[in-house]
């Protein structure tokens, strides 16, 4: 049983808190909005702080899941930020999905301090983090991650260090160029589809069992068809993370032109009101655009 922290507690946030309350840790938590912190409170075995420093003060682990960059510097420096409260030789597990640029930034802070750092994002959306069934990519010392896997285990299906730090926000960023072109895909097979007279499901039904077959087909196809898109990660993060993806490649000197493409569709659907439809929504701008 050990002693952490947990900052930010929204979609992700809160469930990963409460796997780490059912595991017996000790946890104490920190959210903008305290009224999320104190129905997580009521919810799991655990104490709402006032500030990240308080929340952080004496932990061995302090996590955190953010929204973007700014998100991230503010919760993690200043006098009330969490790198005010760790203690030497404790560690900050960072599941939010941001900048390698930020990410190097506070590891050196946190180093200068003493403080282990992990930059571990996660995928597997809403239901996988409810679900206790993330996959998490993790940049950072191999000690340091190798202590900080444990803990991690309680709400992970596959947990893995992939380089030093700042690997785990790279091997964010190609997930999210997949899950990107895969989408696009889809949506325009699904279309076609229906432009053809087929019935979309049970074309699905066949060539879901073949090639073609993905995660993205089989848990969004049936919604996509009836056009509902309320189910998970909301346009307006994805091009935050595209965003993160196009400026890094450009930094590196890859070449991501489906990429670009897909964060221009999904921008289509901003201008159209479906910033917080989820990413499967560009269907919908095919059929909006037609």
């Amino acid at each position: 049983m050990a002693n952490v922290a947990f900052i930010g507690l929204g979609v992700m946030g809160y469930p990963m808190a409460g796997h780490l309350s059912q595991a017996d840790h000790q946890v104490s938590v920190f959210n903008r909005t305290q009224a999320k912190a104190s129905s997580w409170t009521k919810q799991y075995s655990g104490k709402m702080a006032s500030t990240p420093k308080e929340a952080s003060e004496g932990k061995e682990y302090v996590f955190a899941c953010v929204s973007k960059d700014d998100d991230l510097r503010e919760v993690c420096t200043g006098e009330n930020g969490i790198f005010a409260g760790m203690s030497e030789n404790s560690i900050f597990i960072d599941h939010s999905t941001v900048s390698e640029k930020v990410t190097r930034e506070l590891y050196s802070i946190a180093r200068s301090l003493g403080v282990g750092y992990v930059d571990a994002p996660v995928s597997g959306g809403q239901a996988g983090a409810e679900n206790g069934v993330l996959s998490i990519m993790c940049g950072g010392n191999e000690d340091t991650y190798a202590k900080a896997e444990k803990i991690m285990q309680c709400y992970a299906r596959i947990c893995r260090r992939m380089g030093p730090t700042g690997a785990g926000q790279l091997t964010k960023m190609v997930n999210q160029i997949c899950i990107a072109g895969l989408l696009q895909g889809l949506a325009e097979g699904l279309n076609f589809a229906s432009k053809a007279g087929l019935d979309g499901n049970s074309v699905v039904e066949v060539i879901s069992k073949g090639a073609a077959g993905s995660w993205q087909m089989d848990n969004r196809h049936e919604t996509m068809l009836k056009g509902e898109f309320d189910f998970g990660f909301a346009v307006d993060w994805m091009r935050k993370d595209l965003g993160i993806c196009l400026d890094t490649a450009e930094e590196i000197g890859a070449s991501l032109p489906m990429t670009a493409v897909v964060d221009q569709f999904y921008k289509d659907i901003q201008s159209i009101g479906g910033g917080r439809w989820d990413t499967s929504s560009l269907i919908k701008r095919l059929q909006y655009f037609d």
